[in-house]
């Protein structure tokens, strides 16, 4: 045995030797790129030592045996993996070695209140019903930009000491300090946890910031910022500097917040394509993160209104969209001819109704002087620099009022054709433009046209995204280091401040999430994003600016009272989501790697019949006779002894004739689980607008309501 061992060691020393010269010859040693090595659960045997065989691999790859400078980051608490420096070459080996489920390059990620809250129908006081105790003990991981520890939304006045549970560190950098309220904080950027950016510190405060009456952005929205779960603690994740987010510190983020002990994960920020589940970080982090009881809740995206553009589509995954409130910011433009007109803007600066010349044109640094644009007020149908007018005037191609560094109001084109009007009709035109002011929107919610729309480009029977939350024009916490405005040249400082985007949309999903965990802490992630899917209240095509229906909002717009007593139940688990990506085609052998479990896939599986809250399918022709079924089990978490009757409720303009058997379930005790078909059949599916339906089971109590979505593209 001692010569076998020494032969062994002896060919293993030739054959870095020869894989070091291979390398050489082969390689530019400049070449290299930093590539993130998935090896899916980490192994149970007591030992394993990750960081071993992670350098083992490398050295094997590499044929060099000191790892300086490759070997970025090992994950080894929540998953297996590691981040190294590869040349094309090495990658290759890497990705061909036992153990190793994927290779991919690191890429960088974008990031993606007052009344939004009381609009969700969660208000302030003894009117929305609390678990305090339970509240207090629950941990909502936030993977973002980091977090300004001094925010009054981040105050631990009143708070005990941080919950047994909690495993994880303050590590925040200089001048950092965690509380009772904030009682952790990781860093992966190298810049300290606290936030330069804004987004974390908003998101954060999205979620579960303290109750701080008479907040404002200049007195713009003025009222009492809150979170979904003011009683709960924060740890933040620093994984976002204002150039973007990296695969291996998004990872580093999730390898972290499992171990630590979160409840929850809120993470808003994405690529701008849907990732493959084994290449796509948050798709990874997100599956170890379910394995181990923990919700990830996630932004949809804000590439919409494209179709296809939802970048969040892993079903493990609760997906939202951004839909706006009955709270608009508006900025009044008065016209010398007496005309008013209503735009769009977070304009803070009052030009206490004092006119000024009106100029149109575009203005470009050394066309114009500075005597033809000072003291006036630009009227432009392009982006403009603001050093010279006094205000501008623009068109509103956004569809939402945002943060201006000077006096601001976007107009539609119709009323910014008028004011063109007015001013080559008039000698001498006149205008200003009024600070902004809130006022009632009556059409909310609809979907906001940034929000990402499905269908989902990598399951496409899986129907992405979720629920539809607030997402637009949100005031929230801020971090006084950044520009309120996203402009280097705004130096205004502020504690908060008015955000949009599917980012804005995703903490208020999570705080819903976990407002349900404090009632109901045993249920399972996929219960509770049940829960909330089921309950979401309906929405129709003319809220979503575009005819994408359900590819724009999913079951609907979140309901938090609603999702605390859903009735039925679409549950799943580990195994579920395992057998999901059998019929995606992973191989057992992939599949051990991920689940750490042994995995025998079936012949056939079809993906629309993972236990999912909504039931979609793409078909293929769209003039020929169709038939799908779909398969689900409810588990009942309502009362004992309910019997729940099937009803179906055709959209508008839909042909689809849907039937479900039984049509009748009888349940006699919590927690029966019981199963049931639908069976949808159709014919001449329009290519433009998918057909739908809903299924509603009604126990007199509860709506238990799934979308049903057929389409062709």
């Amino acid at each position: 045995m001692a010569k076998l061992a020494a032969s062994y060691d002896l060919f293993s020393c030739l054959l870095v030797l020869f894989l070091s010269i291979v390398s050489a010859v082969t390689d530019d040693p400049q070449d290299k790129q930093v590539y993130v090595v998935y090896m899916g659960s980490l192994p149970s045997q007591l030992e394993y030592t990750p960081m071993s065989h992670h350098m083992s691999i490398l050295q094997e790859a590499t044929g060099q045996i000191s790892m300086e400078g490759r070997l970025v980051r090992s994950y080894n608490r929540s998953f297996n993996g590691f981040v190294a420096r590869l040349t094309e070459s090495e990658r290759d080996r890497v990705a061909e070695m036992e153990g190793v489920v994927s290779v991919f390059p690191s890429k960088n990620y974008k990031l993606q209140t007052t009344a939004s809250w009381d609009f969700m129908g969660l208000k302030e006081g003894k009117s929305t019903k609390r678990n305090l105790a339970i509240e207090s003990n629950t941990i909502v991981g936030i993977i973002d930009s980091g977090i300004w520890p001094e925010s009054e939304s981040f105050s631990d006045k009143g708070f005990g000491p941080p919950p047994k549970k909690w495993k994880g560190v303050c590590s925040g950098g200089k001048n950092f300090t965690c509380n009772n309220k904030l009682i952790g904080a990781r860093d992966y950027t190298s810049e300290g946890t606290r936030d330069n950016v804004g987004h974390g510190t908003h998101t954060a405060s999205t979620v579960a910031g303290n109750v701080v009456p008479n907040t404002s952005f200049f007195g713009i929205g003025n009222g009492t910022a809150r979170g979904g779960v003011p009683a709960s603690r924060i740890a933040s994740y620093k994984v976002c500097t204002p150039t973007g987010c990296s695969t291996e510190d998004i990872l580093s983020g999730f390898d972290d917040a499992i171990a630590d002990g979160v409840d929850l994960i809120s993470i808003s920020l994405g690529n701008d394509k849907p990732d493959m589940y084994e290449k796509g970080p948050i798709a990874i982090g997100a599956f170890h993160a379910m394995a181990k009881g923990i919700l990830t809740v996630h932004s949809a995206g804000n590439y919409g209104p494209d179709p296809g553009s939802v970048v969040s589509v892993a079903p493990w995954i609760l997906t939202v969209a951004a839909s706006t409130t009955n709270r608009r910011f508006v900025s009044k433009v008065f016209l010398g001819n007496g005309k008013t007109l209503v735009g769009k803007s977070v304009n803070a600066f009052d030009l206490k109704g004092k006119k000024y010349p009106l100029l149109h044109g575009v203005y470009f640094e050394g066309e114009k002087n500075e005597s033809q644009v000072r003291g006036k007020i630009l009227v432009s149908d392009q982006p403009v620099p603001l050093e010279l007018p006094v205000a501008s005037i623009n068109i509103d191609y956004q569809g939402y009022a945002s943060v201006s560094r000077r006096p601001l109001s976007s107009l539609s084109q119709h009323d910014f054709d008028s004011v063109v009007s007015y001013i080559n009709s008039t000698k001498s035109p006149q205008g200003s433009v009024q600070k902004s002011k809130r006022i009632f929107n009556k059409k909310a919610p609809k979907v906001v046209a940034f929000s990402s729309r499905g269908p989902n480009t990598i399951a496409v029977d899986i129907l992405k995204p979720d629920v539809t939350a607030p997402g637009v024009e949100i005031l929230a916490a801020f971090s006084p280091l950044a520009s309120p405005s996203d402009d280097t040249w705004d130096k205004r400082h502020v504690k908060y401040s008015v955000l949009s985007g599917t980012s804005m949309a995703c903490p208020h999903v999570a705080g819903v999430a976990a407002y349900i965990k404090t009632f109901h802490p045993e249920w399972s992630p996929s219960a509770i994003q049940s829960a909330i899917m089921t309950t979401a209240r309906p929405m129709n095509a003319t809220q979503t600016g575009v005819a994408s229906t359900e590819f724009a909002y999913g079951a609907g717009h979140v309901d938090p009272i609603a999702a605390l007593h859903p009735g039925l139940v679409y549950e799943l688990d580990k195994a579920d989501y395992i057998a999901f990506l059998c019929g995606m085609n992973y191989t057992s052998e992939t599949l051990k790697l991920i689940s750490g479990e042994a995995v025998i896939c079936p012949r056939k599986t079809l993906t629309r019949n993972l236990n999912y809250p909504s039931m979609s399918a793409k078909l293929s022709g769209s003039n020929s006779s169709f038939t799908v079924t779909f398969k689900r089990t409810v588990t009942n978490l309502g009362t004992p002894n309910s019997t729940y009757k099937s009803k179906i409720v055709l959209n508008h303009g839909s042909k689809l004739s849907v039937k479900v058997s039984p049509s009748v379930l009888s349940m006699k005790s919590v927690k029966e689980k019981q199963s049931f078909t639908v069976t949808v059949s159709g014919i001449g599916l329009d290519a433009k607008v998918p057909s739908s339906a809903n299924l509603i089971w009604f126990d007199g109590t509860h709506k238990v309501r799934s979308p049903i979505v057929v389409y062709i593209y």
